[in-house]
């Protein structure tokens, strides 16, 4: 278990450094970077750990702002994209370039060509602390993590086996890939043993070791062609492999069922609409579509999603950002924390969203609260991922989807337009 100290708040060349107090898990750190007041925070819940002055991309390389993780780490490392500069104590957040690193010009405001420049004990101090998946937020203004206790949240309350019922499709994901596979370097995580059962007392449960990532947001073509693939292929026609793809197989199966129902396509002219989603699902006998998803990655890696239920479709979620920070496996409890990113969505998104609205997610009342509860997840898929979580697990919610940083090699990355 790699163990990380906790530093008290002290003051070296506007670095906040100093004496180390204790050891703790570093799955729960999370590190937020304001562009605003150019300078990092590293949380442990809502406990600051550390903090330094930072230097973010100059106009014309600006660093962009969302939801990000460590993906990789370098003691010493060379830009491929700027003339080989040197990057020590690189903690790699996108594939396409963006990381934080050391640099001996950190001036406090914009001067990078994209990554986060940190003074260079800090960023030797902070390679020290941290581990692949710890959570990077990057904003404009300052974030602060605030206890959530909602519903809607996972807590540890349901075994930890559970079978896949037929009503529910808890679907193996398919990543977005950045077009080339990468190499990961990643620690082998071999399982606990679980302890000898004793005469008296029955075996104590072993939580799960390594923290999953979830994405809540709205359906896109993608998930509405794998719903498809999947329906027709239980209705007898020969779809392909649900892959979200529209190949040969799916496209005449999907003429095939059409042509079985005229009248109830007639002057349809799209391959997938609503319309073929709404009738395939009503041949099937399951009601309405879903019109959300919920994705869950562990290590890097797509495990499964399952269907999701969003109220009121016209306005927008938001875009909000849930840490697990510890578990009670006996009190069947779970401790969140939580953020709301500003994300202005552009007219066109909004109208290839179908959102009519996105007041409710920035001005009225609690939009993180607000968001939980419109949120409906499937009994079945909720009680897998409550048997899953583990300190570290983490949550984002998200009108954008999948967004383009995502794909092999990383967790849910969203880009967000503050």
């Amino acid at each position: 278990m790699f163990s990380r100290l906790v530093f008290g708040l002290g003051l070296l060349s506007a670095t906040a450094l100093v004496h180390p107090a204790l050891a703790a898990d570093a799955r729960t750190l999370q590190i937020f970077v304001s562009k605003n007041k150019q300078s990092l925070v590293v949380y442990d819940g809502t406990d600051v750990v550390a903090t330094s002055k930072v230097s973010t991309g100059k106009d014309g390389h600006t660093t962009p702002s969302g939801i990000f993780s460590v993906l990789e780490k370098q003691k010493y490392h060379e830009s491929n994209l700027y003339s080989a500069a040197p990057m020590p104590f690189m903690q790699r957040l996108t594939w396409s370039g963006i990381a934080l690193h050391e640099s001996n010009s950190v001036p406090r405001y914009p001067a990078s060509h994209g990554c986060v420049r940190m003074p260079g004990a800090f960023a030797k101090m902070l390679y020290r602390m941290t581990e692949p998946g710890i959570p990077v937020i990057i904003s404009d203004d300052e974030l602060v993590p605030q206890p959530i206790d909602h519903p809607n949240l996972f807590r540890p309350d349901a075994p930890a086996a559970m079978p896949l019922l037929s009503d529910v499709e808890l679907r193996p994901s398919i990543p977005v890939s950045p077009g080339t596979p990468v190499q990961v370097a990643m620690n082998d995580t071999a399982a606990m043993p679980m302890p000898a059962a004793s005469p008296v007392t029955a075996p104590e449960v072993q939580p799960p070791s390594e923290p999953i990532s979830m994405l809540v947001t709205r359906r896109t073509l993608r998930e509405t062609v794998i719903d498809i693939q999947t329906i027709l292929n239980q209705l007898g026609f020969s779809a392909g492999s649900p892959d979200g793809l529209l190949g040969p197989s799916t496209v005449q199966a999907i003429n095939a069922f059409k042509m079985l129902r005229p009248t109830e396509f007639a002057g349809d002219r799209s391959l997938v609409s609503d319309r073929l989603l709404a009738s395939v699902y009503s041949a099937a006998g399951k009601g309405e579509p879903p019109n959300g998803v919920i994705m869950v990655r562990q290590a890097f890696k797509p495990i499964f999603e399952a269907p999701v239920t969003i109220a009121d479709p016209g306005l927008a979620l938001g875009t909000h950002f849930f840490t697990l920070h510890a578990v009670d496996e006996q009190a069947g409890t779970a401790d969140w924390f939580g953020v709301t990113l500003s994300n202005n969505l552009s007219r066109e998104t909004m109208k290839r969203l179908g959102i009519t609205s996105q007041e409710s997610s920035i001005v009225m009342g609690k939009p993180i609260a607000l968001s939980l509860s419109r949120i409906t997840i499937p009994d079945e898929a909720r009680r897998r991922i409550d048997a899953l979580i583990a300190p570290g697990s983490t949550l984002t919610i998200s009108d954008t989807g999948l967004g383009r940083e995502t794909g092999e090699g990383t967790d849910f990355i969203t880009i967000t337009r503050g």
